[in-house]
């Protein structure tokens, strides 16, 4: 509540007199702007967007801090400031430290001209100051409603008004995250309408263009039907002169077979969105080029039709301008002789039979979705690259298991950003990667496309056998039943590692990079937000604590279990018990969610009828209302009744000997390196959470990237229902050369409706601390959602730990930038050195 009143105290003194209108009159008499603490009044982050940089005089591209400029959207609560972000602060944005819907303070500035274009210029933020709470402006005012703040004499100059970005070099921005998805005002969806006129009397047939390539003629029209689509690549770099650097590839069919279609350059924002698969092309003023033989190609032996490989058809905007009339449904001839689009749905079932690679097409109800993650591209060219991916579940009713899917961003970010458990999910072309030891998995490929509940309408699938024997299947479930068994976000992490880890001299794909510990500091700094990397180290673990889940305060909010200093013994190291300022609680939300925390909000909502077509849950799914909520609230008295019981107990036992070891010469050896990393560890947004409809909105925003606009914030985190779970370990990893230690944390699988326990080999083990650590799961794993046992459980797992005394392990390690300074590190695997297998190619 503090936090709360302090943000309204400052609102209500902000002065009537407008901070930025107040700055830019000053910056008319200076080169550049200091304000003092007292005149930087809180300014909100409106919005952050992203383009290719472009070099300033006498700069080359290696001496570019980065390969991306960044505008920045601020407003005082009276007017809107469009302003370019010095490179120096684009770190703030890597790490999301800065980022949209919080409060910054102005430090430095200054007014930019372009001295290349007449009355063009704009505000440049050299220094500022970050909040970390929500923004205290943004609540109070409609910022559509707000002018945007232009020099005077500038009132021509569009580009502060405009979607695009103010170094004018650039004509477009780019996603926040990646260079796969449509961003901004100018991507194009929809048809355009009325249809013309089409003369389809002199349409040539793809048979024929094979033997017209090389040979002068004049293309005659093409009719085709796209039957496969593939996500956007972006192929901006520094020095290209092209303004809208993008291609994208369709496979498109006739009567006499299938051949490849280029969109290129500014083509794609016009047409990308409207080119749907299922949609039918009248092409004019194309053009013939050998085809690219370094591409992926989706897997078309299901359409049993007759591929022409040597050329591509390409749609260019220029030399010639292609003319393409996508031609509305209902306008479509069956006398034109099209093709049907096809697929090859797969079962569960039938998964294990799929040969490792090969294509298919899946639907699903999906029961977990994890948290939207990043992964730098191998590519060492600059501008470096992102790809965004999620781990997503979803069963179909023919297996005990689920499918396990990996979905990239495929171009698609409105459903990409809303896929939640309890929604129908169909991935078409995904390619079957057979785990050795584990569960195969499905993976997306460049011609993977999405869909979920509230897009299926139209969608040329719908009519299939399998999705309409799925869909059956969807009518035999229980609300109830199956959101007990749903999960969203947290760390999730597939597939497990190898029982023997392997290192060769020679081949290092494949297999993770065995780092120094002296570069694991580097890798930690490098990471950038939701960042995902999987590194191993060698050394000692010489020290072990548990730590219980969080519980509920007298205030009602959670006590967050993020790394505390000093995994190592913190009773004997007073520096080690002192948390860092980042580790403390995590801040209060409005009284409302207060309230609300200790008593959870229902887990069931009400769900309408619904077909495949519609944003619910089908008709024949009713849920009994009061039977749930008189369980649910037996629980929460249940669980706020265990909760009081235990808090006293965790302060208590803190400390105790019993919930913690140390090797007996960690004191000594802790004196003598030159460095603890004492950074990662366990965060809040380690963990998953329940999925309740009442909640979707808050959690999806919490699973999902920043957003590069803002939007109005749905809930607070902590007030969002957690999956149970007793507590974690935090361990010291001690570098083989004993010059660096790391922190670590280890959240082992405990219960059989974790999503990490699918496809985890679960062999028995004796429940030692070392096979803990190498299997990843106490055995056996518990079924029931309130096992008294489990704590119980850990203590005895602890008292195992002296093994780990003088013994040389492998530890892999998943690493996370979270945003901000929280950076995730948990231990996935453990080796002895007797499982580890070098492999030497002379």
């Amino acid at each position: 509540m503090e936090s709360s009143s302090s943000c309204s105290s400052m609102v209500a003194d902000l002065p009537q007199e407008s901070f930025l209108q107040r700055t830019l009159e000053r910056l008319s008499s200076t080169q550049s702007l200091e304000l003092t603490a007292e005149e930087a009044v809180p300014v909100a982050v409106v919005a952050l967007q992203r383009y290719l940089s472009e070099p300033t005089d006498g700069q080359h591209h290696e001496q570019q801090l980065d390969s991306y400029s960044y505008d920045v959207t601020i407003t005082d609560g009276l007017w809107r400031a469009k302003c370019v972000l010095h490179p120096s602060l684009n770190q703030l944005v890597h790490r999301n430290t800065l980022r949209t819907g919080t409060d910054i303070s102005v430090r430095q500035c200054s007014f930019v001209y372009n001295e290349r274009r007449l009355g063009h210029g704009y505000i440049c933020i050299e220094k500022l100051g970050c909040s970390a709470e929500t923004s205290c402006v943004l609540p109070r005012i409609n910022i559509n409603s707000l002018p945007i703040l232009v020099k005077h004499g500038m009132e021509r100059n569009v580009l502060l008004q405009s979607d695009v970005p103010l170094q004018v070099s650039r004509k477009h921005y780019l996603s926040l995250w990646n260079n796969d998805d449509p961003e901004g005002d100018m991507w194009t969806t929809g048809y355009a309408s009325p249809d013309p006129v089409l003369d389809v009397s002199k349409v040539t047939l793809l048979s024929t263009l094979e033997s017209s390539f090389r040979v002068s003629w004049k293309p005659l029209p093409l009719l085709v039907k796209i039957i496969h689509k593939s996500r956007l690549r972006y192929y901006g770099k520094f020095g290209l002169r092209i303004d809208y650097p993008y291609q994208a590839y369709f496979e498109v069919a006739d009567q006499s077979g299938t051949m490849s279609l280029v969109l290129w350059n500014e083509l794609c924002p016009e047409y990308y969105q409207r080119m749907k698969v299922g949609a039918v092309l009248y092409l004019q003023n194309y053009t013939l080029k050998q085809s690219y033989s370094n591409r992926s190609r989706p897997q078309m032996d299901h359409h049993r039709m007759k591929s022409f490989t040597s050329v591509e058809i390409c749609l260019n905007p220029r030399n010639p301008a292609a003319v393409i009339t996508v031609v509305s449904q209902k306008s479509v001839l069956p006398q034109w002789g099209l093709p049907e689009v096809s697929y090859q749905f797969t079962t569960r079932s039938e998964l294990e039979k799929l040969s490792n690679g090969s294509a298919c097409d899946v639907i699903g109800l999906v029961t977990f979705v994890g948290r939207i993650e990043r992964v730098k591209s191998k590519v060492n060219k600059a501008p470096e690259k992102y790809w965004t991916y999620r781990w997503v579940h979803a069963v179909d009713g023919t297996s005990n298991h689920p499918f396990i899917l990996e979905l990239f961003s495929s171009s698609q970010p409105e459903i990409f950003n809303q896929i939640c458990p309890m929604t129908y999910l169909v991935s078409t072309q995904m390619r079957v990667c057979q785990v050795e030891g584990s569960l195969p998995y499905l993976t997306s490929s460049c011609e993977t496309e999405i869909f979920i509940t509230g897009y299926h309408k139209g969608q040329t699938y719908v009519n299939d056998p399998r999705v309409k024997s799925f869909i059956q299947w969807t009518k035999t479930l229980k609300d109830n039943t199956v959101l007990q068994k749903t999960a969203i976000g947290g760390h999730y992490c597939y597939p497990p590692p190898p029982q023997i880890f392997a290192q060769s001299a020679t081949d290092a794909s494949g297999q993770v990079p065995l780092v120094a510990a002296s570069d694991l500091k580097r890798e930690l700094e490098s990471l950038q937000y939701r960042e995902h990397k999987k590194l191993a180290i060698q050394g000692q673990i010489t020290a072990v604590r548990f730590t219980k889940n969080p519980k509920t305060t007298e205030e009602g909010r959670e006590v967050s279990n993020e790394p505390e200093r000093g995994a190592s013994d913190t009773h004997n190291d007073p520096s080690a018990a002192q948390p860092a300022t980042e580790d403390c609680t995590i801040s209060p939300s409005s009284g409302e969610s207060q309230a609300n925390t200790r008593k959870r909000r229902p887990l069931f909502s009400k769900a309408t009828p619904s077909s495949l077509n519609r944003a619910s849950t089908p008709a024949k799914r009713r849920l009994d209302y009061k039977n749930s909520k008189e369980n649910e609230e037996q629980e929460d008295e249940e669980s706020d009744s265990a909760y009081e019981e235990v808090q006293y107990e965790q302060q208590e036992c803190q400390d105790s000997p019993a919930l913690s070891w140390k090797s007996s010469s960690w004191s000594k050896q802790r004196e003598q390196i030159s460095e603890h990393l004492h950074q990662g560890g366990l965060h809040p947004d380690s963990l998953s959470h329940r999925f309740t409809f009442d909640e979707k909105s808050a959690l999806l925003q919490w699973s999902n990237l920043q957003p590069t606009r803002w939007t109005s914030q749905i809930a607070a985190r902590d007030a969002l229902p957690r999956v149970p779970y007793p507590g974690h370990y935090q361990l010291t990893i001690l570098g083989i050369n004993k010059q660096i230690a790391v922190d670590a944390a280890f959240l082992p699988v405990v219960r059989s409706d974790d999503p990490r326990a699918v496809g985890l080999s679960q062999d028995p083990h004796d429940n030692s601390m070392l096979s803990c650590l190498s299997s990843g799961f106490l055995c056996p794993l518990s079924s029931t959602a309130r096992d008294r046992q489990l704590t119980l459980r850990e203590s005895e797992l602890l008292a195992t730990a002296q093994e780990l005394e003088d013994t040389h392990v492998v530890c892999v390690l998943d690493l996370c930038q979270l945003g901000g300074d929280k950076v995730e590190v948990l231990i996935n695997k453990v080796y002895r050195v007797t499982d580890v297998n070098t492999i030497i190619s002379c």
